[in-house]
């Protein structure tokens, strides 16, 4: 029969556990300042080439919205909205593009909202 030698004290490869906690706690904490940075980012994006202009906020929130007088012709309100919809969801896009590429530093490129993490 085997005999284990274990006599106490700290099991081997301890050292390199609280080295992977460090890791984490590090990561953790840049993490949530590119994410602060992210809140703080604004992203624009236009259409109709441009006279229609959206801003949106990192917290993906529409936060400004630019229409070129010109724009506006009571004849044809449908254009503008189609232009105020594009100029915004392109904001939108930007931001999740840029919150992406941020993440992606941290997960090594890994699709990590598939898994549902």
């Amino acid at each position: 029969m085997a005999r284990n030698n274990f006599r106490g004290g700290a099991m081997p490869g301890g050292g390199m556990n609280m080295n992977m906690m460090k890791q984490a706690q590090k990561m953790q904490q840049e993490m949530l300042k590119m994410q602060e940075q992210m809140e703080l980012a604004a992203f624009t994006a236009s259409s109709g080439g441009g006279v229609v202009e959206a801003t949106v906020s990192g917290k993906r929130e529409l936060t400004k919205l630019v229409i070129d007088p010109d724009a506006v012709d009571p004849e044809d309100v449908e254009m503008l909205q189609d232009l105020v919809i594009a100029a915004v969801n392109e904001a939108l896009r930007r931001a999740e593009n840029a919150a992406n590429e941020g993440m992606a530093k941290f997960t090594g490129g890994l699709n990590l909202g598939s898994l549902g993490l």
